[in-house]
């Protein structure tokens, strides 16, 4: 019984963290790429995250075009919630700097997730509504499209076909593999003290 308890537990810290994270960071990089803010998708994103950072704003400035209170409020976002799931699953009292690399390696893992969904919907909707303007789609491409252009420099389209999303997918999972994975099992090692 008491792992079944565990693992809703879990279950629920784990949906209810990141949905908020991915909303936070969805918000940075909209404003990072200067996605058209009055689009449906980033009002959606922004009346999800304004009551909780206008107010961060006004304690912690941007800085050089960043978000910084969108940054903050995402790193104690994941801080808390691998806090909450190491004491539920664990039951141990974490290690700081465990923690810490936890909710780094979280906030790369959702920017890439995002990224990634950004492009598979982007490629979707490229054979489905080809051709017709489409407000998702747009800001799809607003917040892809500095990446994708210059991967787009090194694969041209061949014969009308876009293969730049092949190796930005690929380059995205091994960010995954090589700097997410990686944290985590620094960060487990101090948590863990093995």
């Amino acid at each position: 019984m008491g792992s079944a308890l565990q693992n809703a537990g879990s279950l629920i810290i784990n949906s209810l963290f990141d949905f908020f994270l991915f909303i936070i960071l969805l918000r940075f990089l909209l404003q990072l790429t200067r996605a058209d803010f009055y689009n449906p998708l980033s009002q959606f994103v922004v009346k999800l995250s304004s009551p909780i950072l206008l107010p961060l704003r006004r304690i912690i400035p941007g800085y050089a075009g960043l978000d910084m209170a969108a940054l903050l409020l995402a790193f104690v976002i994941a801080f808390i919630k691998n806090g909450l799931l190491f004491m539920l699953v664990f039951q141990l009292k974490p290690h700081l700097l465990g923690l810490v690399l936890f909710a780094i390696a979280d906030i790369i893992s959702s920017l890439v997730f995002i990224y990634f969904l950004a492009i598979l919907a982007q490629i979707i909707l490229s054979w489905v509504s080809a051709g017709n303007y489409n407000p998702i789609a747009y800001v799809l491409f607003n917040l892809t499209e500095p990446i994708m252009s210059r991967v787009r420099r090194v694969v041209p389209p061949i014969s009308g076909f876009d293969l730049s999303p092949i190796p930005v997918l690929i380059g995205l999972q091994l960010i995954n593999i090589l700097v997410v994975n990686q944290l985590k099992a620094l960060g487990g090692q101090f948590i863990l003290g093995v």
